[in-house]
């Protein structure tokens, strides 16, 4: 899968396609292209349209973050921004890292049976189309609990630190606030839901939302498509 950036297919572009691997098609030249498809990928994008293959994929090794686990170099960036954030007084809280797919099936039914399947398609992902299945997203929280996976938790101590600095470990709030966003990723707001890119794709999308700032998702920035609700 290939996108071209600024409508020119160079030769680096032209060896991207031929691998398998996407470059950006924000408005900005990184020189860098990624693997979006691999389920292994750092920077694999999973949404409603693009579940992981093959669906059952089991990350490899995973790390124990607290209670939660984690793919293990997201666990060692998690590890470390964990102990930069307690040095400035917060105190990170791992709630929700890797989750198998069958451990994703039994809660996204859970919300079908609470809230029906319209609802349910807005706050979990089906199986095989989670980012806690790829190891690399953990939801985090205080440790008062306050504002526990609620739009609020982004004024909390927590929110507020990861925020900020979260990009500086080489992670991203997945599904940022506002409702183009939504359209975009499928889901709403949550400030609590971090995932692992790796330092050079946090650089290139904080580069391209400074020429574009509408650009702040994994979708607009590689130039898919909306993934708003699952195909038939």
């Amino acid at each position: 899968m290939m996108k071209t950036i600024g409508g020119v297919l160079g030769g680096a572009a032209a060896l991207s396609l031929a691998t398998g691997l996407v470059a950006p098609s924000a408005a900005v030249a990184t020189g860098t292209t990624y693997d979006i498809d691999s389920a292994s990928s750092p920077t694999v994008v999973v949404n409603k349209h693009r579940p992981l293959d093959p669906r059952t994929y089991v990350p490899k090794p995973l790390s124990r973050i607290q209670a939660e686990r984690m793919r293990s170099d997201a666990a060692a960036a998690y590890q470390k921004m964990a102990r930069a954030a307690k040095a400035d007084g917060v105190n990170i809280v791992a709630v929700s890292g890797y989750r198998s797919y069958d451990t994703q099936a039994g809660l996204y039914d859970s919300y079908v049976r609470q809230y029906g399947q319209e609802t349910a398609d807005t706050i979990a992902a089906r199986p095989g189309h989670s980012e806690h299945q790829t190891g690399l997203a953990m939801d985090v929280g205080n440790a008062s609990g306050v504002c526990a996976l609620q739009d609020c938790f982004a004024d909390t101590p927590v929110g507020a630190w990861v925020a900020e600095h979260a990009g500086e470990y080489g992670f991203i709030i997945r599904y940022p606030d506002g409702e183009d966003n939504q359209a975009v990723t499928g889901y709403a707001y949550e400030p609590w839901h971090i995932r692992y890119v790796g330092h050079d794709l946090v650089r290139d999308m904080q580069e391209a939302a400074l020429v574009d700032p509408e650009v702040d998702t994994m979708e607009e920035f590689f130039g898919l498509e909306p993934a708003p609700d699952y195909r038939p």
